[in-house]
């Protein structure tokens, strides 16, 4: 994957081969073949080979910060630092209105939900092309929801508190679905994309921001101890089981890591799915995977979000790393 890492940001789509050597057609997965790398630009083949499908990490793999008593406790003290330190590192300007682009905000009057809006970063993006009065920022944290209220461009958002895998609006109710660095957290990450589905309209669309696994032996460790870290076809499988169509799968990232994926980033890629039909998702689950009323052991859990702190460092010294490599290596030689 690392080798066919894009410098930016390309679009994959779903019929054809993919930058990640995997082909998807039909929804099936086949092994990379006469795949050629050229900069920002792919030539493709297209072979009859024997379906095989890509084994997936499991989502219940143990992780230190991806509940949500976990998350909300990380940006109880996150939220203090959060657009003047993680920002920058990962998830920057250029990439979201990069990440935005292929959700097609293109009316004014669109209704929009931002789920896991934090501290409205995202929503600026979005505000730029729709009005505030028709956007909702919705998460789970007070603490970053009162930085999002601070902000003179949100003024107009409605913004509540709420849970990415129940959302709070009827059936049928959005133009467009946006979450960016959110499902990350997400103790069922097809749970949350069912929910997409069923609060758009027909012909909505849903765009989901988030980070990629990466393929560095030291970054997956400390990814998998921190949080969830999807593989890319993993969000492609997730957008089809609940039911959307034309899926699409974006790479971003700083310009400054030169297209390098192997240590991940926080914000990996954009993935959008149009709604082909009214009503709730096709998808039929069981009870949630998490209640959140549970009590939970002070020592275990003190012990889990220590451990996932730790983790999370490591991917703060990432992008200063890559950062630094990137004014001491030659421009055009990878790193």
């Amino acid at each position: 994957m690392a080798s066919s890492m894009l410098n930016g940001a390309e679009n994959l789509r779903l019929r054809g081969i993919a930058p990640n050597g995997l082909g998807f057609i039909n929804g099936k997965c086949f092994p990379k073949m006469g795949l050629v790398s050229y900069g920002r630009n792919f030539k493709a083949r297209t072979l009859a080979v024997k379906c095989c499908i890509s084994p997936s990490r499991p989502v219940s793999q143990p992780r230190f910060i991806q509940h949500k008593k976990e998350a909300f406790w990380f940006y109880r003290f996150l939220s203090i630092v959060y657009d003047h330190v993680i920002n920058p590192g990962h998830w920057t300007e250029d990439m979201r209105d990069d990440a935005l682009e292929p959700a097609d905000l293109h009316n004014p009057n669109m209704t929009v939900v931002d789920v896991g809006g934090g501290t409205g970063f995202t929503t600026l993006g979005i505000v730029k092309h729709v009005d505030a009065k028709n956007v909702t920022i919705l998460d789970q944290s007070p603490h970053q929801l009162e930085k999002a209220k601070q902000k003179q461009p949100l003024k107009g958002c409605k913004i509540i508190e709420g849970d990415a895998e129940d959302l709070p609006f009827p059936t049928d109710y959005a133009d467009r679905y946006v979450s960016a660095g959110s499902i990350e957290y997400w103790p069922d990450p097809q749970r949350g994309i069912k929910e997409a589905y069923r609060v758009l309209k027909k012909g909505g669309k849903a765009c989901l921001i988030g980070p990629v696994h990466p393929t560095f032996w030291l970054s997956r460790f400390f990814a998998d101890v921190w949080m969830l870290f999807p593989k890319e076809e993993e969000y492609i499988k997730w957008f089809e089981k609940a039911g959307f169509k034309d899926v699409q799968l974006k790479r971003i990232g700083p310009k400054w890591y030169r297209g390098v994926r192997r240590h991940g980033l926080i914000m990996g890629c954009s993935v959008t799915g149009v709604k082909p039909a009214s009503g709730d998702s096709p998808l039929q689950l069981g009870p949630k995977a998490e209640d959140v009323e549970e009590p939970v052991n002070p020592f275990m859990f003190f012990m889990r979000f220590m451990l996932g702190i730790m983790a999370a460092a490591y991917y703060v010294l990432v992008p200063i790393y890559m950062w630094l490599k990137d004014q001491i290596v030659p421009e055009g030689s990878p790193i």
